[in-house]
């Protein structure tokens, strides 16, 4: 499909010496990268890949493993997120919107799961270099959508609990925030796409696909740049200022609450203030550090690596190193589902009400599900705030 044959996926050795193991690797007992690639398939290669012999048995079977096992788990998780919010009359409102969006990016990541696990049974990529750019391509535009939309949803849980009665989106601006993420994935996920800017290669065990940042060219360094930024940056800026904003939003107004209480010489003025039950302020705290801190844990791996091999140290990355950061981003995939939605006192209400099995167990969940917007209504007019109202 392609005619890009550069000398630096070429490398300077001929297929027939990878073939034989008459390569940098020759010393080992096994043979090197993409020995087994097909021969209309070895320009995909990348010279740096074929330095290294083909990983142990038991590397692969555990990453095989590990991919099965996310998927079911992001396919379970994520498709309940989606039946549950879209078919229960009382979670259609215009922030879960935003979370039913999560839940679409994370489920199309594990839905190109599969097409990793049949690359490790064949021990080469499926579909040559239409497989790689397609594989790819999903990945970039599931991964770089699931990031912008968690940096949406902090701001519009800032908006929401900063000011409940003039700050909620409605409809319409929430489905331009929707759009608006689809296409912030566009721009480095399509260009590679047709090698208007970067390119798609195969990497680590050669049996997934990403962006090159192991070229040494200047087209190559600026893209692994701008994408740095544009990917990784932005969102995870936006994600660290709506929670620090809304943290110490809520800080304030409980003490003000506080101050209140003490003038009028009672106890507390929060409706839902009791002995047993931690402050709003650290539990917003602690979710809002959970998020941030899985933001950190899926992405800045993927990071890390491409700015290595885009500033020189690429002879630091491994075949191994270079698929925990694929790892740690579909991990997150299974998680999202968890932290977002199933710490919704609604959506854990009807999780209760349809699937009893599941053994979960929501206190006053009836009086949840019933009363519906009127608890964000009454919560805040008594100036209490719960996260239940996002």
């Amino acid at each position: 499909m392609h005619s890009f044959e550069s000398p630096a996926l070429l490398g300077p050795e001929p297929y027939a010496s990878f073939q034989n193991g008459s390569s940098l690797a020759s010393s080992s007992s096994l043979p090197n990268l993409g020995w087994n690639y097909p021969m209309e398939y070895q320009h995909m290669i990348h010279q740096h890949w074929r330095s290294f012999p083909v990983p142990q048995i038991y590397y692969q079977a555990f990453l095989f493993i590990g991919f099965v096992a996310m998927l079911l788990c992001s396919l379970f998780g994520n498709c309940l997120v989606l039946w549950i919010f879209s078919t229960s009359k009382n979670l259609r409102t215009p922030s879960n919107l935003l979370i039913i969006n999560l839940a679409v990016f994370d489920t199309i990541m594990a839905l190109n799961m599969p097409h990793y696990l049949i690359n490790a049974c064949l021990g080469y990529f499926w579909g040559g270099d239409l497989g790689c750019d397609v594989y790819a391509v999903i990945g970039g535009i599931s991964g770089q959508g699931a990031a912008v939309t968690n940096a949406f949803i902090a701001y519009d849980r800032y908006r929401t609990i900063s000011n409940p009665i003039d700050g909620r989106l409605n409809f319409p601006q929430i489905i331009i925030i929707v759009i608006l993420t689809w296409l912030w994935t566009t721009p480095f996920s399509v260009l590679p796409l047709f090698h208007i800017w970067g390119h798609y290669i195969p990497e680590g065990f050669l049996t997934s696909c990403s962006f090159d940042y192991l070229s040494q060219d200047d087209e190559t360094r600026y893209f692994v740049q701008s994408m740095f930024v544009w990917a990784y940056c932005t969102p995870m800026a936006i994600i660290c200022i709506y929670y620090t904003k809304l943290f110490l939003h809520v800080r304030d107004h409980e003490k003000m609450l506080a101050d209140q209480a003490k003038k009028m010489n009672v106890k507390s003025l929060s409706a839902n203030q009791n002995s047993s039950s931690m402050s709003v302020e650290i539990r917003i705290a602690k979710a809002a550090m959970i998020i941030y801190l899985m933001y950190i844990f899926s992405w800045t791996p993927y990071a890390t690596v491409a700015l290595m091999g885009t500033f020189n140290y690429g002879h630091m990355i491994t075949p191994f190193a270079s698929m925990i950061p694929c790892c740690c981003a579909k991990l997150v995939s299974c998680i999202d589902p968890w932290v977002y939605a199933a710490s919704h006192p609604k959506y854990r209400a009807e999780l209760e009400r349809r699937i009893p099995w599941l053994g979960i167990r929501e206190r006053n969940a009836s009086a949840s599900v019933t009363s519906g917007d009127n608890v964000g209504n009454a919560e805040s007019e008594t100036g209490t705030i719960s996260m239940s109202n996002c």
